[in-house]
């Protein structure tokens, strides 16, 4: 499902932090996927509708070098992304097996793909980094996927990193690793998500001026007023 522009451009100037404490607001808790860590420092923030893979543990008849030219395989898997899409994949927080290396993430990058996000790990390090695509994961290992992972399916509901991500999540990654906002909270957020970011940025200049927390952060009704006069 496309993403709308102006929706990417207005999550671009949110942090994931900001975007967690939107969606706390709202009862939802566990939208961090855990183990998403910049492969590479200072990658910029990514924004876009997730498309998952799935990995199930290997089995010797099924995690084979032959699987990788099977109809249901990693290869077919990035045929199907579309345009602008994060791949999300389900790797089982296995981290001695590396689900993607350079020669699948470079075919990503020619499909326009915005990032990998995996609670595993990639192979290949630094072919992968020679390819510019944006990767959050645990890190890299040497073995291939079919050493402790058998590829089963994509866009299916998957759990990446303890949280239950739906295909076309919207998913918001930066330096404190993915969130995912779901697609029906996702107008809420774009209309909340700025204003507690500006919020916030107002208080650290109050911070940077000596005030003291206790009534800043959280506001009491005195400082609100301050805070909407200065909207104003």
């Amino acid at each position: 499902m496309p993403l709308d522009k102006t929706a990417i451009e207005t999550l671009r100037q949110v942090s994931t932090a900001t975007i967690t404490t939107v969606l706390l607001k709202k009862g939802l808790r566990n939208v961090w996927l855990r183990g998403t860590k910049p492969l590479r420092p200072e990658q910029p923030r990514v924004v876009g509708p997730a498309f998952t893979l799935r990995f199930v543990p290997a089995r010797e008849d099924l995690a084979t070098p032959a699987s990788w030219a099977s109809p249901i395989s990693t290869r077919a898997a990035i045929e199907a992304m579309p345009e602008g899409c994060v791949a999300v994949a389900d790797a089982m927080g296995v981290t001695d097996a590396g689900i993607f290396g350079d020669i699948l993430c470079a075919r990503m990058v020619k499909r326009n793909v915005a990032a990998l996000i995996t609670d595993g790990v990639v192979r290949d390090l630094a072919g992968v980094l020679g390819t510019g695509l944006p990767v959050w994961c645990q890190g890299a290992a040497a073995p291939a996927s079919v050493t402790g992972l058998t590829f089963v399916a994509w866009q299916q509901p998957i759990a990446c990193g303890g949280v239950a991500v739906m295909p076309d999540d919207i998913i918001v990654v930066d330096s404190d690793g993915a969130v995912l906002i779901p697609q029906a909270l996702l107008d809420e957020v774009l209309a909340e998500a700025p204003e507690q970011e500006q919020m916030e940025g107002w208080i650290m200049r109050e911070v940077d001026k000596g005030v003291p927390l206790p009534g800043l952060y959280p506001m009491n009704a005195e400082t609100k007023a301050r805070y909407e006069a200065w909207k104003k």
